[in-house]
């Protein structure tokens, strides 16, 4: 696969294009915006059976670090929905850090789509991203955005919290629950969606997503040492495994002046050739990714974009398993071991075939547009492998908490607390 330019001069890039995004404002973790996007972010009566919430796939909980807990205590690819026997065909990214992601956008320079939301990026804001699972009929499965304002209506918290934030009467808007999405909603359920959504989104952007408080941070920060082993993985990461050609481990510099932590992620798009999962429920096709969203497709006759999902952040990875858009991955050792040896390992039929991992990898779900140039065929030996994910390790939040470590103990704020948050929505 041939590329106009190398994903490892796109740091600095990166980060300008982070910059633009932070200069434009911060939304207030405490606001009263963002207090009420953290009852709707937990608000279980917003799906059709009463039973699922944004934190149902993205939980709050730091052990689990916005993804869903099921997946990562039972190694489940993806997530069931609010209707039983009904789960979605990817695996639910994390929520962390995903307010840095740029608007989704083409970058001519480049030659790749950047930014977005979702796996394939269709959401081009953070709010846009808030809008969809609520009427997702294997998610939340509302019928329309009509009946999810009247449950809404149902929740007097939420009359007097969307009057008070947006002036916005939810009492004058007639309630019908089992409102379909082919009928002409009254006046005001728009709006009233489209401000659920942003609430959502200035939750998300607040402290608690974005946390910077690992290891990697105090590290950064001069406040602690990494391990030889975390050192080797470092280098590792940065030089023979070539990580940071998509996951960007180079600081930037804040609008105030000061250190923006890296994200460990460039934002854009690619098809690494992972294997079909057949452990989703009911083995579906394989998600064609990018390429698969007719608006792309219409611009990209050619196939290009096909398979390429996004760059997620690699914050917290050590806390989000299983890996990959179709979770084919339990652990982080795999995913390292298949970076490093997909193309030299040998071949078996499926993800449950004894070999799998072990003595071969099956073929990619989508062939066409493998990255053959960064990963593959690493030449990293068991060690170097075992290093890089100890490396990973340093990556979670936390790191007071966690760590044990005398010169970073509980309590330690951040060192990059006055990082500037993105702006909503």
């Amino acid at each position: 696969m041939k590329r106009k330019r190398s994903r490892a001069l796109r740091p600095i890039r990166c980060a300008v294009g982070l910059l633009a995004i932070l200069s434009m404002g911060a939304a207030g973790a405490s606001s009263p915006e963002a207090r009420l996007g953290r009852l709707l972010y937990k608000d279980e009566n917003l799906s059709l059976n009463r039973n699922q919430s944004c934190e149902s796939c993205h939980s709050l909980r730091n052990r689990f670090a916005f993804v869903d807990p099921d997946n990562v205590r039972e190694g489940s690819p993806v997530s069931d929905g609010s209707v039983p026997g009904r789960t979605g065909t990817l695996n639910a990214p994390s929520a962390g850090y995903a307010a840095f992601s740029p608007f989704f956008h083409w970058d001519a320079e480049e030659g790749l789509y950047v930014g977005g939301q979702f796996w394939n990026g269709r959401g081009r804001t953070l709010a846009e991203q808030a809008a969809g699972p609520f009427l997702n009929p294997v998610e939340m499965a509302m019928p329309s955005k009509w009946a999810v304002v009247s449950r809404l209506k149902e929740v007097p918290v939420y009359v007097e919290r969307f009057a008070k934030v947006y002036g916005l009467n939810l009492d004058a808007i007639p309630a019908y629950e089992q409102a379909g999405a082919d009928l002409q909603p009254p006046l005001g359920v728009l709006e009233v969606y489209e401000r659920m959504t942003r609430a959502i989104a200035a939750f998300e952007k607040g402290r608690r997503f974005n946390r910077f408080s690992s290891k990697f941070d105090f590290y950064l920060a001069g406040q602690t040492e990494l391990s030889a082993r975390e050192r080797r993985g470092l280098r590792l990461f940065n030089g023979k495994a070539r990580c940071n050609a998509c996951h960007v481990s180079a600081p930037g510099i804040a609008p105030y002046g000061g250190m923006l932590p890296p994200l460990f992620t460039d934002f854009s798009y690619d098809n690494l050739g992972l294997p079909r999962n057949v452990n989703i429920p009911g083995d579906p096709e394989p998600d064609p990714g990018l390429g698969g969203r007719p608006d792309i497709a219409a611009r990209d006759p050619g196939g290009q974009e096909l398979g390429k999902h996004k760059v997620m952040s690699l914050r917290n990875i050590a806390r989000t398993a299983p890996y990959g858009h179709n979770g084919v991955f339990q652990t982080l050792g795999q995913i390292v071991h298949f970076y490093n040896s997909r193309d030299t390992l040998g071949w078996v039929p499926d993800n449950n075939s004894p070999g799998y991992a072990e003595s071969g990898w099956p073929d990619p779900e989508v062939a066409q547009n493998v990255n053959r140039d960064e990963l593959g065929d690493l030449g990293l030996t068991a060690a170097q492998e075992r290093a890089i994910v100890a490396f990973l390790h340093t990556l979670t939040d936390g790191y007071p908490q966690w760590g044990g470590d005398p010169h970073v103990p509980p309590g330690t704020p951040s060192p990059f607390a006055d990082t500037p948050l993105p702006p909503a929505p």
